[in-house]
């Protein structure tokens, strides 16, 4: 099921042609429900639990018998590894460290897959989202880089993420493009009229 309707999508596309009239950037537009599937972050909490089970009812049952504490070690293993799958669970079990850190590779692959270190002038401008992870980057390549520092986005950023945590993904997209176009259009103004990459929304 896609995180946004087809019409927000394709309101998503037109604010992306509305920038890319005013400025050099090749802009493009990621979407991912979450960076990583995190299977094994599972399978990590219910081993660690599992292995304080033993010791705990030694302490509280001296009298138990090896084989019950095995069991009951395998019992809550498969009982935690199993419930700690349902995706709410699972989010609150990963680090936000470990969280970001997925999202970012992932973004970071996506600017290559996209293509957007081959663009004209090295000026694309990825604007990515993980929706799962609350996470927003905009990754520059030089072209963009030598007008306007990783600081300068820090605003449009940081309002996104806020949007994205309220469940508002493709109004915040259509109001980063709009505020990123503002911005690349006194330090990158358009000189000719391109159009390199896609202007729709990649959805992963």
């Amino acid at each position: 099921m896609a995180l946004l309707t087809q019409q927000q999508q394709q309101q998503v596309a037109e604010a992306v042609t509305r920038a890319e009239q005013r400025t050099d950037a090749e802009i493009v537009t990621v979407l991912a429900p979450r960076a990583d599937d995190y299977s094994y972050i599972p399978l990590l909490w219910a081993s660690l639990i599992a292995l304080l089970v033993p010791a705990v009812l030694h302490f509280l049952s001296s009298g138990m018998a090896i084989y019950s504490l095995l069991m009951a070690q395998w019992a809550t293993f498969v009982f935690l590894s199993l419930i700690f799958r349902i995706p709410a669970i699972t989010t609150r079990l990963i680090p936000p460290r470990v969280r970001y850190w997925r999202a970012s590779n992932l973004a970071r692959r996506q600017f290559l897959e996209q293509k957007l270190h081959q663009t004209e002038g090295r000026t694309g401008v990825l604007i990515f989202v993980s929706e799962a992870e609350r996470y927003v980057e905009i990754l520059v390549d030089e072209g963009i880089s030598r007008h306007l520092d990783d600081s300068d986005w820090g605003t449009i950023v940081s309002d996104f993420t806020r949007r994205v945590a309220l469940g508002h993904t493709a109004e915040g997209f259509i109001t980063c493009i709009e505020a990123c176009a503002a911005l690349l259009e006194k330090h990158v103004p358009r000189t000719q009229p391109r159009n390199q990459l896609p202007n729709r929304l990649v959805l992963l």
